[in-house]
């Protein structure tokens, strides 16, 4: 699938990188803007009203890959401890790139469902 011609601006975070940390994970999305926040340096935005309305249960497709790729810390220390070895700041350039794509077929698939549901009523 094509991705979607999304804007991504990366602006350093100079604390972090000043502290020699990794930016902070925040991925948030905001239907309203039109825009995805990845972490503290880098957003993505030029995103349709539409991909929020392509739903996987009662979410929006967006909303779900951000939830998939948050980092999640295991409840037992001796998994912790072995395989909590996931980190966001290596998978970033990989998750804007299929958020690219989820939008073009979350938009592609709401406009299929407008042409159907035009095509009831004809």
């Amino acid at each position: 699938m094509e991705p979607w011609p999304v804007t991504r601006r990366d602006t350093p975070d100079e604390r972090a990188r000043a502290a020699g940390l990794s930016p902070t994970v925040i991925l948030k999305s905001d239907p309203a803007a039109g825009t995805v926040t990845l972490d503290s340096e880098t957003v993505l935005s030029g995103i349709p009203a539409a991909a929020w309305d392509y739903r996987l249960g009662n979410r929006s497709a967006i909303d779900w890959v951000l939830d998939q790729h948050r980092e999640k810390t295991p409840k037992d220390p001796t998994i912790r401890a072995k395989f909590n070895t996931y980190r966001f700041a290596g998978h970033k350039d990989r998750v804007a790139d299929l958020l690219a794509r989820v939008v073009r077929v979350s938009v592609e698939t709401m406009g299929i469902v407008a042409e159907i549901a035009a095509a009831r009523r004809a």
